[in-house]
């Protein structure tokens, strides 16, 4: 990846479309930190950051693989536009129950104080829900699984489970952007109501 990392973003956008991944990485590690911090600083919360930017690289990589780019020499202009329109659409299309279950979920989930002062069966219901969140995440496929326990339990870094994992760190936006779907997918299935998380 070293050798790569002299190119320009259009060099870089196209050797990665003939499908060189480490292309895509450079690109990645190139401007993560200027298109989270934009995300960050428009939706002021980590988790949903978290998501978006995950969406936003996951939609970059599929739309240059399908041979859809077209903003020649503008690859930052064109990714910050992405994550804007996916923040717009959070914003009018909120769903009705969290992505996944991360740290700050549970730590919200056991310390709030509705819950504490709550009855014995409100707290059943959100320990069972965090339970069921849990064996969601087994019946993920096992590369999913393992992205997902990397970056939410232990706060890896993209290119920290791509080394662990041996993949691209475009494979694994990739696998945590289909887990998040997966997730979602099976929340809507069994009817888990986690709106108790603000």
């Amino acid at each position: 990846m070293q050798h790569l990392t002299s190119e320009s973003d259009e060099v870089l956008v196209q050797l990665y479309e003939n499908g060189n991944d480490e292309a895509f990485d450079v690109l990645l590690e190139r401007y993560q930190k200027t298109v989270y911090g934009f995300i960050l600083t428009m939706v002021c919360d980590v988790t949903t950051a978290d998501d978006i930017f995950q969406e936003t690289f996951y939609k970059a990589i599929v739309s240059i693989r399908s041979h859809r780019y077209t903003e020649s020499g503008r690859f930052l202009s064109w990714i910050i536009r992405i994550a804007n329109n996916l923040i717009v659409d959070r914003h009018r299309h909120r769903p009705p129950f969290v992505d996944v279950a991360t740290p700050q979920l549970q730590e919200r989930l056991f310390n709030r104080k509705d819950i504490a002062d709550g009855t014995v069966e409100d707290f059943y219901h959100n320990e069972r829900t965090v339970d069921e969140i849990h064996e969601m995440i087994t019946r993920l496929p096992e590369p999913q699984q393992e992205v997902v326990r990397l970056r939410i339990f232990e706060k890896k870094s993209f290119k920290e489970i791509a080394g662990l994992t041996h993949c691209s760190i475009n494979t694994a936006l990739g696998r945590m952007r289909y887990a998040t779907i997966n997730l979602r997918r099976m929340a809507a299935r069994h009817q888990l109501d986690l709106t108790f998380v603000h």
